[in-house]
């Protein structure tokens, strides 16, 4: 065969098996027998794997022991996978689909939450849980209307229409939702002035609008939204050098342990997902900082559900994430990676919030403060000069060449670089730990968790 030849036909070949795998629907896994009342299904939002082990290091190098995450594969307490995160239409996914393929069982378009390409519905899974008498929620850093705890909840054909997702979730009733998104429920922020915590009061629900609040909930004789603030939560390393934010605005971690308290009570059991949805924000930014110390304390939340499961005995953890974002690594030396120990803020706090361009000199203060070391004079006046460049905007982010440019400063004096902006198809980590983790294959489809978990908990497939 001629070169030209066997470049066109294997061409063909590999597309032609992307959209099988795209589009395959039937599972490598054999069915489980029940053997898990409690599912705890935890998504550490746009993790590449550069992530997960840069977390891991700055946690032994800081405070000299390893992740929770890490820890069940060098104790070989936990099953480990690789798992594919297309979506229906495209290799790389965004969070709707990718939660939604969890959620509904089928590969969805990008940007639907549970709603096929053809405009049918399919049945979200913690629906399902409910109808079979289990306690659901769902926990997250970002807003609880968001896609990826939305796609485990709702059918939706724009991910994007929050306020929607804010009112659709007032029927449903399920036992405890939490995180960010308050202008979705205020009526004075919202298009249609609904005043959407009203309605929740009205309806019967707990609504609890701090930390304290809280932390001093003890049942679930009526179901719990909890919204702490507009926007998404905090970045927890702008959070853990402002003591008002840690007053008012629960951890992740904190928000775990209350909802596993509430939902255990249920003797049927429970079905819970919970999101560390900034550490997809951070990457989006190139925010080294805001990424990994939200990798950490996404982490705290799977040592508070990895004690539970040890104690309980009855339940499943899965840990894993929806896709890759940005791919980072670390490439310089030892010594620039410990700067990020000194970190106290977020190259978003650094950027943001400014109520007139900085000068050269105040940024490099600022930068210093914030992380420790010093940026030079040309580096600062070129991040001076892109304040105004809002031509083009990222994700989460009003002015992508501004952190995009600090970023890559930054890599200078932290040894961090990144791959891009946005999601990758990369394949991604998927752990598990518990009874029923014994099924997990060494490589699954994004689809495959929807029936093993419905399978390992005994719930009728509808």
């Amino acid at each position: 065969m001629k070169r030209r030849e066997f470049f066109t036909s294997s061409s063909a070949g590999l597309l032609a098996a992307g959209s099988v795998l795209r589009n395959q629907q039937a599972a490598p896994f054999s069915k489980p027998r029940p053997s898990a009342k409690n599912i705890i299904f935890m998504v550490s939002d746009g993790m590449s794997t550069g992530t997960l082990n840069m977390a891991d290091l700055l946690l032994s190098r800081r405070e000299g022991r390893e992740s929770s995450w890490m820890s069940l594969y060098r104790e070989q307490t936990g099953r480990r996978a690789f798992m594919e995160t297309s979506s229906f239409n495209a290799l790389v996914t965004d969070s709707a689909a990718g939660s939604s393929a969890w959620g509904g069982g089928r590969k969805v378009p990008n940007g639907n939450l549970n709603v096929n390409a053809d405009g049918s519905f399919n049945k979200p899974i913690l629906q399902k849980f409910r109808q079979y008498g289990k306690s659901v929620g769902c926990v997250t850093s970002v807003t609880i209307t968001h896609a990826t705890p939305a796609g485990f909840c709702i059918n939706n054909k724009s991910r994007g229409d929050e306020s929607e997702i804010a009112a659709q979730y007032l029927d449903l009733r399920f036992d405890v939702m939490m995180g960010g998104g308050a202008e979705f429920f205020m009526g004075d922020k919202r298009e249609d002035k609904t005043d959407l915590f009203s309605a929740y009061q009205q309806g019967g629900y707990q609504v609890v609008r701090d930390r304290d609040a809280m932390l001093g909930l003890q049942n679930l004789q009526k179901p719990v939204l909890g919204v702490f603030c507009e926007g998404a939560l905090p970045y927890a390393l702008d959070a853990a050098a402002t003591p008002d934010l840690q007053k008012s605005v629960p951890a992740l971690a904190e928000m775990t342990r209350k909802t596993l308290e509430l939902l255990s009570k249920n003797p049927k059991g429970f079905a819970v997902q919970i999101e560390g949805g900034k550490v997809d924000w951070a990457a989006h930014s190139n925010d080294a900082g805001g990424l990994l110390y939200d990798q950490i304390a996404f982490d705290e939340a799977v040592r508070v559900a990895l004690d539970f499961a040890e104690k309980d005995k009855e339940t499943l953890v899965i840990i894993t994430t929806d896709h890759g974002n940005a791919n980072p690594g670390l490439f310089g030396s030892d010594r620039q990676f410990d700067l990020l120990q000194k970190f106290k803020h977020t190259n978003n706090w650094i950027l943001g919030d400014h109520q007139e361009i900085p000068s050269a000199s105040q940024l490099i203060d600022r930068i210093a403060f914030a992380q420790g070391y010093a940026i030079k004079k040309d580096e600062a006046e070129k991040l001076v000069s892109l304040f105004s460049a809002k031509s083009e905007s990222g994700l989460y982010i009003a002015n992508k060449p501004l952190f995009r440019e600090l970023a890559l400063i930054q890599s200078h004096y932290t040894g961090i670089g990144w791959a891009g902006m946005d999601h990758s198809a990369d394949y991604v980590e998927l752990a598990m730990f518990g009874p029923g983790s014994e099924g997990l294959k060494p490589f699954v489809r994004n689809t495959d968790l929807h029936n093993f978990m419905l399978d390992v908990t005994g719930t009728v497939r509808a």
